[in-house]
């Protein structure tokens, strides 16, 4: 019977904590590591992820980023995309180690920002042995340019370079909402309505530790990410990418020049359709279909 633990690791200095879900207690399976997107924590929609892996056979570790939920970090709110690919990679060496886990045998998903670090682990770490990568963030520049259009973009760069001074001339920082109702009237990260009504939602029922908010800089580190030359590294491990019909959020049409660049031939793309990037949080059965696709994934290729 499949149980549930809490567990912690050492990531650069920070504890991570998270979920370890074992489904043989006592018997080394093969497990996959879950973390989520922009100012995720773990109750957000990956519970039902590894539940499903875990019906499958595997292990499933969830856990928080550093500066985020339950983890560690003095830097709260603080979103930087390599350190989020670091707390992936530490999150791998502390599951190497566990005495319930094959360490020859373990893959890697992720969602929305976290859609693209997988891309990148399955680039430049060969103890990740298979991916999912779902609704990834390909390119943070264009994604950011294009979601917010001319004058919000201009308000965005505005309060980039008020969050720079400050930070040179004090040492403090700016924040700004995750997302806002009305992108008309306040700068957010991802100026898209139904985000702060599916995350609002989300985080009354089941995720309280869930904050609508991140530092400036993590937007202007978002700026800077761009998974293109880490996809065409991804020779030899199996990759497959879930991308939502007309997804305008993350931009469908990168994630999909982003697949047709891996020049792996272990690869599937699956488009979910009638479908969009928030709907794979809020339509329970939308979420399913997902999850089936990914434990199928691994059952094939771990």
């Amino acid at each position: 019977m499949a149980i549930r633990r809490d567990v912690e690791f050492n990531s650069e200095g920070t504890t991570c904590r998270g979920w370890l879900y074992v489904a043989n207690p006592g018997e080394r399976r093969p497990t996959i590591v879950l973390a989520g997107g922009w100012c995720y924590v773990r109750e957000i929609v990956m519970p039902a992820y590894a539940e499903a892996f875990v019906e499958a056979g595997f292990n499933a570790l969830v856990f928080d980023y550093r500066n985020l939920g339950v983890s560690d970090g003095d830097d709260r709110q603080h979103l930087d995309p390599w350190a989020q690919v670091r707390d992936y990679q530490n999150a791998v060496s502390f599951l190497e180690r566990h005495e319930e886990v094959d360490p020859k045998r373990i893959g890697a998903w992720g969602i929305s920002y976290s859609g693209g670090h997988v891309l990148i682990l399955a680039a430049i770490d060969p103890r990740v042995k298979t991916i999912v990568s779902q609704i990834p963030v390909v390119d943070g520049y264009e994604n950011m340019r294009r979601a917010h259009g001319t004058m919000e973009y201009r308000a965005l760069w505005k309060l980039i370079l008020e969050d720079r001074k400050l930070r040179y001339e004090t040492g403090e920082r700016l924040y700004l909402p995750h997302a806002v109702p009305d992108p008309n009237k306040e700068v957010s990260a991802w100026p898209f309505p139904e985000t702060v009504a599916t995350f609002m939602e989300i985080k009354a029922s089941h995720a309280p530790l869930y904050q609508n908010r991140s530092s400036v800089e993590s937007v202007d580190l978002l700026m800077q990410y761009d998974i293109g030359p880490f996809v065409k590294r991804v020779y030899n491990t199996p990759t497959m990418m879930i991308v939502a019909e007309g997804d305008d959020l993350t931009l469908w049409d990168l994630e999909i020049g982003a697949f047709n660049q891996i020049p792996t031939t272990k690869k599937k793309l699956h488009v979910i359709p009638h479908t969009t990037h928030m709907k794979l949080y809020s339509d329970q059965a939308k979420l399913k279909d997902a999850a089936s696709l990914a434990r199928d994934w691994f059952v094939e290729t771990l």
